[in-house]
């Protein structure tokens, strides 16, 4: 799918504000309410919005304690990174997970309660047999900036990607 303007001023006002009303989201885009909805059902068909939330602040909820891991499995092969990988999405605990090049094979970030949980975790992670090889694990004592909410959508090039 080819962006024009529209599209791309659509999604820097919904990255911002996913709660604006469909009048004023076409009258910040200069297009009639019709129009611009169809754009952004448009977009949602397509796969680039994917769905609607609120931001929450976790530590006014509850206070987790964040864990990043690197971890090294023993075997390379297809089996051993899908039974790792199925492992690491069924775990309500794990937040993120990337597969990376380089000298690890994944680093994961956990949102655990306590340390001592962290551990049995991962005590249960070694025994369940997920191939891990290696791990290192970084306690993190506080968070210097929060991940970005919105996409750099203002790069000249990106009416020309197609999706």
């Amino acid at each position: 799918m080819k962006l024009d303007k529209f599209d791309i001023k659509i999604l820097q006002i919904l990255q911002k504000d996913g709660r604006i009303t469909k009048s004023n989201l076409a009258q910040a885009i200069n297009l009639s309410v019709s129009p611009c909805w169809e754009r952004v059902k448009r977009l949602e068909q397509a796969g680039i919005i994917e769905g609607y939330g609120a931001r929450i602040n976790p530590d006014a909820v509850v206070k987790l304690n964040t864990v990043l891991v690197e971890i090294t499995l023993g075997q390379h092969d297809v089996d051993s990174f899908q039974r790792f990988e199925r492992a690491m999405q069924a775990c309500e605990d794990v937040k993120e997970c990337w597969a990376t090049g380089g000298g690890i094979d994944y680093i994961v970030r956990l949102g655990v309660t306590d340390i001592d949980y962290y551990q049995r975790l991962i005590d249960n992670w070694l025994t369940d047999d997920l191939g891990i090889k290696q791990y290192y694990t970084y306690i993190v004592t506080k968070q210097v900036k929060r991940p970005a909410l919105t996409l750099p959508l203002e790069t000249p090039d990106i009416a020309a990607n197609n999706y």
